[in-house]
């Protein structure tokens, strides 16, 4: 905690120049008067953080605060910061009594008791909180364990090999340096096909239509010899420049988890996805039909120009 009393040595030299009772009495109250100035100093002036001094780490009894769902956007130390899905900022501190879980495993079942190091930017999160000293601690962080593997893969550029993938790309190493050797010093790929999926505002989470249109996309694909996927993420303007950046990178990452887990397109073909907030609209901004058409990632079915045969795929 952070104490500062500009006033104390004032009240001490008025102590030195006053009766002996008044000294006596003026020396009793110093200490509860400079208390009262340090708690005001810390509740009125510092806008950096949210909760001061030691934070508690038994959170029994402390009044229950707002409920946060959002992406985690950024940690330092035991303070996080969240962007939440109403595009509001929400910051919250972590104590050692705060409960992090993560829930998925096989068909999505199972709860796992995690560590706080865990919380990686990126990630989506649900955060209980309680009321303290002015600020919220969370009480308890929720998240999945499918959008903690996105996490991390955008966080490390996405190039991360995915251990559920270990043994299907050793299978393919061969196939892998054929490929390379062939499209090693190539830039330049032909667009065979875009497909687009769409999403709420705000949203990452993919619509059983979305699935379906990139099922389709990956089996037709797959038809076309030595094709790779491209996934570009993008928004609408609503929200703030970091916020649509870490939501169209999240939906990015959740469509190439998708193509590979669900469609079972293989990750060795697919290139680097990225999130192109809002830059590159398809439609106009200031209308909420423009809006609806640029909430969407885009996956394009590309060929480079190095071994395109030009070999036809009808699409639906």
């Amino acid at each position: 905690m952070r104490m500062t009393s500009k006033t104390t040595g004032i009240l001490l030299a008025s102590a030195m120049f006053a009766a002996p009772m008044g000294a006596t009495a003026s020396a009793q109250e110093l200490p509860s008067q400079r208390a009262q100035q340090q708690q005001a100093a810390a509740s009125s002036t510092d806008n950096e953080i949210n909760v001061y001094g030691q934070i508690p780490t038994d959170l029994s009894g402390l009044e229950a605060g707002p409920k946060i769902e959002g992406i985690l956007a950024a940690r330092t130390g035991n303070r996080l910061i969240v962007n939440a899905t109403n595009n509001s900022e929400a910051e919250v501190s972590l104590s050692e009594a705060t409960r992090v879980t993560g829930s998925g495993g096989f068909l999505g079942l199972g709860r796992t008791e995690l560590a706080s190091s865990d919380l990686l930017p990126g990630l989506p999160v649900e955060i209980e909180t309680v009321n303290y000293a002015g600020g919220l601690i969370a009480s308890r962080v929720k998240y999945k364990t499918s959008d903690y593997e996105t996490a991390e893969m955008i966080r490390g550029g996405t190039q991360r090999q995915f251990a559920m993938h270990g043994q299907q790309l050793a299978e393919h190493d061969e196939a892998i340096d054929g490929l390379r050797s062939r499209v090693a010093n190539i830039d330049q790929y032909n667009i065979r096909h875009t497909a687009n999926v769409y999403f709420d505002s705000g949203k990452w989470r993919l619509t059983p239509a979305a699935q379906n249109e990139l099922c389709a996309t990956a089996s037709q694909a797959e038809q076309i010899d030595n094709a790779l996927l491209l996934v570009v993420g993008y928004t609408d303007t609503d929200g703030s420049q970091e916020f649509n950046q870490t939501l169209s990178e999240r939906r990015a990452g959740g469509v190439v988890n998708y193509l590979q887990q669900a469609c079972g397109w293989a990750p060795y073909r697919m290139l680097t996805p990225t999130g192109m907030a809002e830059a590159d609209p398809a439609a106009d901004n200031t209308t909420p039909a423009g809006k609806a058409q640029n909430r969407r990632v885009a996956v394009n079915v590309l060929v480079s120009k190095a071994v395109d045969d030009g070999q036809e795929v009808a699409y639906r």
